[in-house]
């Protein structure tokens, strides 16, 4: 009788063991599997939101220090104008003197120059058009051109171009604009 209830006993035991490890086989994939990848989803989810932070973080400090220099940048912005673009009134003769006298100083026979007033309301400034002609050695245009783009006033070559001129001289065909205050 002994042997009997041992061996009763010990099937109630295996089946006790096997229920528990079908227990805990149903639990893993029932509860543990889905915390576990919440548990990653969450942890990807504040990892890319660190990351988001600290991108807002860095751009929060360079508005910061844009902000800081903006009060300078209105001054430094109408000082440029007031310096280097001059107003409507003035900027008919002085384009004209300024491309007169870089063609002297280069050496250069001036054709006549056309002026072209462009205004745009979508842009700040007005710009005058410039197409001019002049003829001379080659390195005399090299140093008109370099002149003309490196003068003080706010001036934007678009496009040159040379030809063959007279008496085996180059033509320096070129268009620019000035830009001047509305």
């Amino acid at each position: 009788m002994r042997r009997n209830r041992r061996k009763v006993f010990f099937r109630i035991m295996e089946g006790a063991a096997v229920g528990l490890v079908v227990l805990d086989a149903l639990l893993y994939g029932a509860l543990l599997r889905p915390l576990r990848r919440a548990a990653a989803e969450k942890k990807q989810e504040v990892g890319q939101t660190r990351s988001r932070i600290q991108d807002e973080t860095m751009r929060v400090e360079s508005l910061k220090r844009y902000l800081a220099a903006l009060p300078t940048a209105s001054a430094d912005i109408k000082a440029f104008v007031h310096e280097h673009v001059p107003p409507r009134r003035w900027i008919f003769s002085r384009a004209s003197g300024l491309v007169r006298r870089l063609a002297e100083q280069s050496d250069l026979q001036l054709s006549p120059v056309s002026y072209r007033l462009d205004s745009s309301p979508a842009e700040a400034l007005e710009r005058l058009g410039v197409e001019l002609t002049v003829e001379g050695t080659f390195s005399n245009l090299l140093r008109f051109a370099h002149s003309l783009e490196t003068a003080n006033e706010f001036i934007l070559v678009r496009d040159f171009t040379f030809q063959p001129g007279e008496k085996g001289r180059l033509a320096l065909r070129m268009t620019a604009e000035l830009y001047l205050e509305p």
